[in-house]
């Protein structure tokens, strides 16, 4: 810490600093909060932060910190008011770092401000000021408002009430022993696996067993970025397993299940697969309808409106946020049906579930996508058709194919070629040539349904349709090849491909924009992928060699998918985010 006796002085002191170091700038006069500081001054996701006579600039700010202050001692001179004499600014922009946060801004510097609620953060001119602020300051409780603030404001029901209320108090014991938000993922990944080994017993004692350890891995999950918001260890590692890890410890868990339903007699792996399936699906509705209206212009539907007035109404937020089966309902539903029931019981009731909710929130977005209008950006129709994941064969066709007019044409075609994969592998001979014209079909329409920018209004549908054929596409040919194995090797494959669709979300959703095209030629798109698996199902049918392609492709897919995620989350400038929002 250095003290300056004015603009120019601080600019001399933190021209000194190394280049590649954060810098603050604080008044003398502050009153506040040491976690209004915190908040101000230490959050890693932003290039430059501001709190009322605080402010922060990374590396990437440095220059335009140091011209601002340049500038401000030359226009007011040392000891002089920092007060344009032509302005009326806010009296937090009266000060010195109030007005280069300013400055910052007109170079097109993001500053962040925090909003502080009940905390302090005030620069008093009076003996007046600096004692109200202090008077405020002793009002609030500072640990107590940051223990609050550590938890997501928009949490389901049952972590609200069931695990925030003491897993705050876990995040901080692992703040005080440095302990990092990283480590409690990485525990809770564990926690989790252990719980799918205890299901994969296929005992009582190894069900209930996993009942209370997934519950303590939900419990780990929640802390993680509890402790995060708690000490501000935002970062990129962290982002990417945030994103991955509930995922994969939720799918492990099926998987878990479905082996010790088989030590039990009880083949239950199209139920597991079927159940990831219809998860990944709702997923992906969430994202896409999320993405396509990220930047929407005018939002003007009735069905919104009546969302926003029952936000205002306390019961119907909280059945609303149930009836959706977020992942604490959903975990909480899954431990205890382990500890008391049948596997086979946990997967019908996870397909039940699952279904309603996503006939619920389909339904509402459908109705504010027909309702509302609103003009889609270029942005969205970009992260649509990356979401898409349009392999060459798609890519080819959509280049030679003349784009098709009307509003909902996208959409219907993708869903008649969903219709024509799915129901091709369901109703027609198995093995059969047609299965494999039926294929053929998919990726014509697949083409055509991505031929024209996807701006319609229900253009958001299209990666969900896609998404939809190749994951039944691939469960239905495994589940009727009646080959030993077949099905679990199925799962492998979907939970590979389902990783790299999570992996572009993520990568869309920090601005990083989709994987590279390499990425999604070598792995062949969704429409390369789900022809492969038709002709390896004609060609090897009923035989052990369709179960040795299915496991080779999957593990060929997780392979190019998990280096070059791992190589992208690690090394690239992703940025430093954590999803505040509780993903269905």
């Amino acid at each position: 810490m250095r003290t300056a006796a004015d603009a120019g002085d601080a600019a001399t002191l933190l021209a000194a600093v190394p280049a590649g170091r954060r810098v603050a700038l604080v008044d003398p006069r502050f009153v506040g909060h040491v976690h209004a500081l915190r908040l101000g001054l230490t959050d890693p996701r932003f290039p430059a932060a501001t709190v009322p006579g605080a402010l922060t600039a990374q590396p990437e700010a440095r220059g335009a910190l140091l011209r601002a202050l340049h500038r401000t001692a030359a226009a007011v001179g040392a000891g002089a008011p920092v007060v344009e004499p032509d302005a009326d600014p806010a009296p937090e922009d009266r000060t010195v770092p109030g007005r280069i946060a300013v400055a910052l801004e007109a170079e097109g510097i993001a500053v962040q401000r925090p909003a502080l609620g009940s905390l302090v953060a005030a620069v008093p001119t009076d003996p007046e000021q600096q004692a109200a602020a202090e008077a405020d300051l002793a009002s609030v409780d500072d640990e107590a408002v940051r223990l609050r603030t550590a938890v997501k404001a928009h949490d389901g029901f049952f972590t609200t009430y069931c695990i925030s209320p003491y897993s705050r108090y876990i995040a901080r014991w692992c703040a005080r022993r440095n302990l990092t938000p990283n480590q409690v993922t990485t525990a809770s990944l564990i926690t989790a696996l252990i719980a799918a080994g205890s299901a994969a017993t296929g005992t009582r004692g190894g069900y209930v067993a996993a009942g209370i350890l997934l519950l303590v891995s939900f419990v780990l999950d929640c802390t993680d970025g509890q402790l995060a918001r708690y000490s501000l260890q935002y970062s990129t590692m962290g982002a990417w397993l945030d994103a991955t890890f509930d995922r994969a410890k939720e799918y492990a868990y099926y998987a878990g299940l479905a082996i010790g339903a088989v030590r039990g007699g009880d083949d239950v792996w199209a139920l597991a697969l079927g159940a990831m399936v219809l998860q990944a699906c709702r997923h992906v509705v969430d994202f896409s309808f999320n993405e396509a209206n990220h930047d929407a212009v005018a939002n003007t539907s009735p069905t919104a409106a009546l969302s926003d007035k029952l936000d205002n109404v306390g019961w119907t937020v909280w059945v609303r946020r149930m009836i959706v089966l977020p992942i604490g309902e959903r975990w909480a539903m899954i431990a205890v049906l382990t500890a008391l029931t049948t596997p086979r019981i946990v997967f019908y009731a996870l397909l039940i579930g699952c279904s309603l909710a996503a006939c619920y929130t389909t339904a509402g977005r459908l109705l504010r996508s027909l309702t509302r209008r609103a003009s889609r950006t270029d942005r969205a129709a970009q992260a649509l058709a990356d979401l898409a994941d349009s392999g060459p064969l798609a890519q080819a066709v959509a280049k030679v194919a003349p784009g098709l007019p009307g509003a909902f044409t996208a959409p219907a075609v993708a869903l008649l070629g969903t219709l024509v994969m799915i129901g091709g592998a369901l109703f027609l001979p198995y093995g059969s040539p047609l299965t494999v014209a039926a294929a053929a079909v998919y990726v014509v329409l697949s083409g055509l349904a991505v031929a024209r920018p996807l701006k319609g209004a229900l253009d958001w549908l299209v990666p969900p349709f896609f998404r939809a054929a190749e994951y039944v596409t691939i469960l239905v040919l495994a589940a009727r090849s009646d080959v030993p194995h077949a099905v679990p090797a199925a799962f492998g494959l979907v939970s590979a491909v389902a990783y790299h669709h999570y992996d572009t979300v993520y990568r869309i959703r920090g601005g990083t924009g989709a994987p590279p095209q390499w990425l999604v030629r070598t792995i062949g798109g969704h429409e390369g992928r789900t022809a492969l698996v038709v002709v390896l199902a004609a060609v090897l049918t009923h035989t052990s060699g369709f179960t040795t392609a299915l496991t080779a492709l999957a593990v060929a897919v997780a392979l190019v998918v998990l280096v070059e995620s791992i190589r992208f989350w690690v090394s690239s400038s992703a940025p430093a985010v954590h999803d505040e929002g509780e993903l269905a």
